[in-house]
């Protein structure tokens, strides 16, 4: 049940696995693109399959990662990043590739600490029979929970300090898992969400939710944006979504109250600190979801379940997902500009579908490489921006849109294009994490 960095278990047939050291990981992880069992484009891997789509309001802005044998064997990592504002989908790209090295260097830095760079982190009494029985005992949870809250504080630091990428008024929220044999640890900001399957005593499956949706309407946040200056309130036109505001200006009407980036309200209650959370799995939990707020501002937590485990095969049940939430948003929200869908299914047996029943259903063989198609460490470097002031004209920041330059299945595309843009400009609608960008003027003081 410790979340051990190196492991000596066996395989079934009976040969010694290598034994992968954290310096090897640290090592592997320079070059992201060639780490195996790390997927990040439409697919499955050994126990999960992954699908994104486009939404109707421009530019995908979300993004997903599932990297099995994350630190060890049997450690798998799984995230959703739901990307908003101009540049929302570098950001949520950006956070996708660098928040789980993050974490693992976090682990690597306190495993060099306590135990020297010879040993492994365990992170309770039980070693897995690895050599030495002087394993300090910690509890997983708390490791875990410094370990949460340390990344995400660095990762929100690099994206604030970055040279090329302009978080002011873009970000993206995060809800990630890390799952170690029985142990379920769990880390979240902003309102992506994750929830489990579980079978009752009737043998029923019964839907969990894992993480909170962090909106600027509960309590404590909204206590905590209004002690800051803040403001928190929902527009006449969509009454149903709460919105941060700045205290001088109707804007940006920030549908979260916790994101990467978004600096232009981090003085005012916004933070990118996560709820932490950890779970023992049990033999009655079948699955976990994890899903982006096009999924669930149309489906509850109970049609997710439903979908997934009716699914014909369960390499097809993230696509399934998105389908059936695409169909929902054209039904319940016919004039409203469908969101961008990310989705990750873990299935918690490990066991996926067989070869044929993917080709039969539309997907590739299993890809256990990083997929190609987008950027990625060491490959393709970001698009670099112009200026990166904290404070621009509305003439200055339509420019910087139009200069960014996107990587996409191999080809480059201008950020803003008649037909494919960012439509978070255009005034009011379901979909927009933000309603518009700030103005400021030296007759309205940032006090």
């Amino acid at each position: 049940m410790g979340c051990c960095a190196s492991t000596g278990s066996r395989g079934s047939g009976g040969k010694k696995r290598t034994r992968r050291t954290f310096s090897d990981h640290v090592s592997a992880f320079h070059h992201t693109s060639s780490v195996p069992n790390r997927i990040f484009a439409n697919g499955k891997s050994r126990s999960s399959c992954i699908f994104t789509q486009q939404g109707r309001k421009g530019i995908n802005q979300d993004a997903m990662i599932v990297w099995e044998d994350f630190m060890a064997e049997d450690v798998t990592f799984c995230g959703v990043f739901d990307g908003h504002g101009p540049h929302g989908h570098l950001v949520a790209r950006k956070v996708r590739d660098t928040l789980p090295v993050k974490l693992f260097s976090f682990l690597d830095s306190y495993e060099s600490k306590k135990k020297g760079s010879t040993t492994s982190i365990c992170c309770n009494g039980d070693n897995h029979g690895l050599e030495g029985d002087d394993c300090e005992e910690e509890k997983p949870e708390l490791l875990w929970r410094e370990a949460f809250l340390k990344s995400y504080k660095a990762m929100d630091k690099e994206l604030k300090s970055h040279p090329n990428l302009d978080c002011f008024c873009s970000g993206s929220t995060a809800v990630t898992i890390v799952k170690q044999g029985s142990n379920l640890f769990m880390g979240s900001i902003g309102d992506s969400r994750a929830i489990m399957a579980s079978k009752d005593t009737n043998n029923s499956l019964v839907a969990i939710q894992l993480t909170i949706d962090l909106k600027p309407d509960l309590p404590r946040e909204a206590e905590r944006i209004k002690k800051c200056k803040g403001r928190v309130f929902a527009l006449q036109d969509e009454p149903e979504v709460p919105r941060v505001w700045l205290p001088f200006d109707d804007a940006p009407g920030l549908a979260m109250a916790r994101a990467f980036g978004d600096f232009c309200l981090k003085e005012y209650g916004v933070i990118s600190i996560p709820e932490v959370s950890h779970r023992i799995l049990t033999e009655s939990d079948k699955f976990i979801v994890l899903a982006s707020d096009g999924i669930w501002d149309v489906l509850s937590n109970e049609q997710v379940i439903e979908i997934v485990s009716s699914s014909p095969t369960r390499s097809t049940a993230a696509r399934m997902l998105v389908d059936s939430a695409a169909r929902e948003w054209k039904s319940k929200y016919p004039t409203s500009k469908m969101d961008d869908c990310a989705v990750v299914c873990l299935f918690l047996d490990g066991k996926m579908d067989s070869e044929s029943d993917n080709e039969e259903h539309g997907f590739s063989s299993a890809t256990l490489q990083s997929i190609a198609g987008e950027s990625d460490d060491g490959q393709n470097p970001e698009p670099v921006l112009q200026r990166n002031f904290t404070v621009r004209s509305a003439e200055e920041s339509r420019k910087d849109q139009n200069d960014v330059v996107l990587e996409g299945n191999g080809e480059n595309e201008t950020g803003v294009v008649e037909d494919q843009n960012w439509s978070g400009l255009e005034g009011v609608t379901r979909v927009n994490s933000l309603v518009q960008l700030p103005r400021f003027s030296e007759e309205q003081p940032r006090t």
